[in-house]
């Protein structure tokens, strides 16, 4: 695969970011040649997940959609990745305009892309921060979110890229404490769909700029600790209040569960 091109300034064309591969599998074009390569070597021996990264975005409209219904008027979106169709706040205004959403990436090239693309909405905000670093993403909230105010988390395939290590279950944790009541918690989070072959999905990653931590359902439940799951619970992303206008995927169980809660 060739890329005809120029990358722009301070990007590394010939490491595999993740963000960029998730755009691949969606369909997009913000990647190059080695996101590609590194995201076909993942379709190889996981063919579903291109089906998984369509229907985990549509499990994210869906969860928004029902967000801004319950009346939550701020979003946060940790993790957002590049922008694509389908954006949070695009489908948040359509219901309450006056949404006001944050998009948060630890990665400043998506950053700048984002800002670049969603600038000038005044209830749109771009932040540079990174989950595993709790405070200073906290800090730089501040001014922009109402934490006196019920508030939506989104951390949509995100958490499978932050290893135990990082104590990511107390980092959610964190989160949920400053939330005031009312507030909710969306997650997508990749699981060990087949055990014997995850090695060989772990070994990619770990050449790209994130590696990968997938999760049993225990596991991912724990997220959820202090919250009340909304029907139907954690399930697999196409299963969540699907649509019934909207057509299904075929495809095998996704390569991940979702979820939404709300803190009481």
């Amino acid at each position: 695969m060739t890329d005809p091109r120029p990358a722009p300034e301070g990007v590394d064309p010939n490491t595999p970011n993740v963000a960029r591969m998730y755009d691949y599998f969606l369909g997009g074009k913000n990647n190059f040649a080695a996101d590609r390569a590194a995201a076909e070597s993942i379709l190889a021996t996981f063919p579903e997940t291109r089906s998984s990264a369509i229907e985990g975005r549509a499990f994210l409209a869906r969860a928004v959609r029902t967000l801004v219904e319950a009346g939550v008027r701020q979003i946060v979106d940790i993790g957002s990745g590049l922008p694509t169709q389908g954006n949070v706040h695009e489908i948040a205004h359509q219901t309450a305009p006056d949404t006001r959403v944050t998009y948060v990436d630890y990665d400043p090239v998506v950053c700048s892309h984002a800002r670049a693309i969603l600038g000038g909405d005044p209830n749109v905000s771009v932040v540079r921060a990174d989950l595993r670093e709790a405070d200073d993403l906290l800090d730089k909230l501040d001014g922009l979110v109402d934490f006196g105010q019920p508030v939506a988390f989104l951390l949509f395939a995100v958490l499978h890229f932050v290893p135990d290590s990082a104590k990511p279950h107390e980092l959610v944790g964190r989160l949920r404490d400053m939330s005031a009541p009312g507030s909710y918690l969306a997650i997508s989070h990749g699981r060990d769909a087949r055990p014997e072959l995850t090695p060989e999905a772990l070994e990619v990653y770990n050449r790209a700029t994130a590696s990968l931590a997938v999760r049993s359902h225990e596991e991912i439940a724990r997220f959820f600790d202090g919250y009340e799951l909304l029907e139907p619970g954690l399930v697999y992303p196409e299963d969540w209040r699907p649509d019934p206008d909207e057509p299904r995927l075929e495809q095998a169980p996704s390569a991940g569960f979702s979820g939404v809660g709300r803190k009481p």
